[in-house]
């Protein structure tokens, strides 16, 4: 058994140095070995790395994603914003329009009927003038005249009245400076301070605007 042992040995001494040699004059063996090992790994590593490109790279595409839905959600508002001022500033024209238009079909008459005042003061003034004790049968011509003018009277107030201009007579009334003007002050007994005493002239007002101040006389203070 010992002798065997002994050429085992002497068997195996002989061919480590012969190997350590090969090893030491063929460093090529040893680059292509390791060259061998090393492409799996570079395209396990190159695997990894195009994963995480991947990865990012879908975060930043749906970042810029997020950044333009903000972008035309803030620019939708604003259109509806403008929108909706567009529409109440259009109803606003429209409503201040239909106004205008309803202003003046009441007070489109306003510089006419101006004009028809002038006539009815005159008809005013002209049956005031006629003395009553003379109206009688034995004056045909003047009652004719007379009743001619009362009655054109009545009807130019009857059309007045159709159209929305109205006689303001306010004797008694309080004074109001929209709708009277104070010619003078007077004392006037059993009358309160402030009253109309004296209209010196009818006023008119046209669908409930003053057209014409009644020009009266206001009691005043003892």
């Amino acid at each position: 058994m010992a002798a065997v042992a002994q050429c085992v040995r002497g068997a195996v001494r002989p061919r480590l140095p012969l190997l350590s040699v090969a090893l030491r004059t063929s460093p090529r063996l040893l680059c292509a070995a390791t060259q061998q090992k090393n492409p799996g790994q570079n395209l396990e590593e190159d695997q990894s790395q195009s994963q995480n490109e991947q990865k990012v790279e879908p975060s930043s595409a749906e970042k810029l994603l997020a950044e333009e839905k903000a972008k035309l959600e803030e620019q939708l508002r604003e259109v509806t914003e403008k929108y909706k001022r567009a529409l109440a500033d259009a109803e606003n024209v429209r409503q201040r329009s239909q106004k205008l238009v309803e202003e003046a079909k009441l007070y489109g008459i306003q510089s006419f009927c101006k004009d028809l005042l002038e006539v009815a003061d005159i008809l005013e003034k002209a049956t005031e003038s006629v003395p009553k004790e003379e109206i009688k049968d034995e004056n045909p011509h003047l009652k004719s005249l007379y009743e001619g003018l009362v009655m054109t009277e009545m009807q130019i107030q009857k059309v007045f009245k159709k159209h929305g201009l109205l006689r303001l007579n306010p004797v008694g009334a309080k004074f109001d400076p929209y709708e009277h003007e104070a010619l003078f002050h007077t004392a006037a007994e059993g009358q309160e301070p402030g009253t109309i005493a004296l209209v010196s002239k009818i006023g008119y007002k046209l669908h409930g605007r003053t057209l014409r101040p009644a020009l009266v006389g206001v009691v005043k203070d003892a």
